[in-house]
């Protein structure tokens, strides 16, 4: 109970604080850098080379790449059906609806509806997360916008200068030629830090107006994200057999609303930038209900 207690507290407390105006406009930006930069990679140092890998993993890692093919796909043929729709609006529809949250918001509430030692598995979604963000979300930003040059290069840049990724393979690889228990304390600390200022980030961040305007979009946007998405997931399981904890951690994090980080490059390149933040804000309150709906299946049900 604590931990909602918790979640609901920091994301008010940013609220608060940006209606107040007693933060700076941009202070979000500053602890973003500060996730991103120290403390997600620290979240890989404490739990990635303490994994057990076996092929049960592969599921988590595969599951986000399902999400955004089925989300992409899922656009594309709305789209259709909306002619006036441009390209830029489906290019941030592409960003918002098949990319989740696995991290900001997964994080803690897998603490708050599992426990502590499940998010060694919500990394290994997240990483992959990321990772279709910095490579394949960009080219899509890219050619939605057609402000800048694809060019593989820029890809490339994106991808290796990615601080999560890189605290990623870091992760994987140095514990294998340098014994780094000496730091897990330091690791831990730093790792506590990303929850409660995640949350307070996407509490200054949390910006609802004019979204009746948009309810079109925004209502097909989270269709996908909130319940097909883990839906789809929760069916291919049953198709594969598989079950346990692996594969109720991977359903739950695709059942997370949109990344932030989404949102944010659909503003860089112009996708529409008011209707995907709509999509992100609503998104996050409303999986507050539909998060817990599906704890609901996945703790009480036969199915996995």
């Amino acid at each position: 109970m604590a931990n909602f207690f918790l979640i609901g507290l920091c994301i008010l407390a940013g609220i608060l604080f940006r209606k107040s105006k007693t933060l700076p406009k941009d202070a979000h930006k500053g602890i973003n850098a500060w996730i991103i930069y120290i403390a997600l990679p620290a979240v890989s140092f404490k739990y990635l080379p303490h994994i057990q890998w076996s092929k049960d993993l592969l599921f988590p890692a595969l599951a986000p790449i399902g999400v955004w093919m089925l989300g992409w796909l899922f656009i594309t043929v709305y789209k259709k059906f909306n002619s006036g729709m441009s390209k830029a609006t489906a290019g941030g529809l592409k960003l918002t609806s098949a990319l989740s949250n696995t991290s900001f918001v997964g994080f803690p509430l897998i603490v708050a509806y599992f426990s502590e030692k499940e998010l060694a598995i919500a990394i290994i979604c997240d990483q992959i997360t990321f990772t279709l963000l910095s490579t394949i979300g960009i080219i899509v930003a890219i050619r939605s916008s057609q402000s800048q040059k694809l060019s593989a290069k820029l890809v490339l840049k994106k991808v290796l200068t990615f601080p999560p990724l890189i605290g990623c393979v870091l992760a994987l690889i140095l514990p294998k030629y340098v014994n780094l228990s000496a730091f897990d304390p330091m690791f831990d600390k730093l790792a506590g830090t990303v929850g409660p200022l995640a949350l307070f980030s996407i509490g200054l961040q949390l910006k609802f107006g004019g979204w009746y305007g948009e309810i079109k979009h925004i209502s097909t946007a989270l269709l996908y994200k909130l319940i097909l998405a883990p839906a789809a997931i929760l069916l291919i399981a049953i198709m594969l057999g598989t079950h346990g904890t692996i594969t109720k951690i991977t359903i739950f994090e695709m059942a997370m609303p949109t990344l932030l980080t989404a949102g944010v490059v659909a503003d860089q390149y112009s996708l529409n930038p008011k209707l995907s933040n709509l999509v992100v804000g609503i998104g996050i309150l409303l999986s507050f209900i539909t998060t817990g709906l599906w704890w609901l299946v996945l703790h009480y049900s036969a199915l996995v």
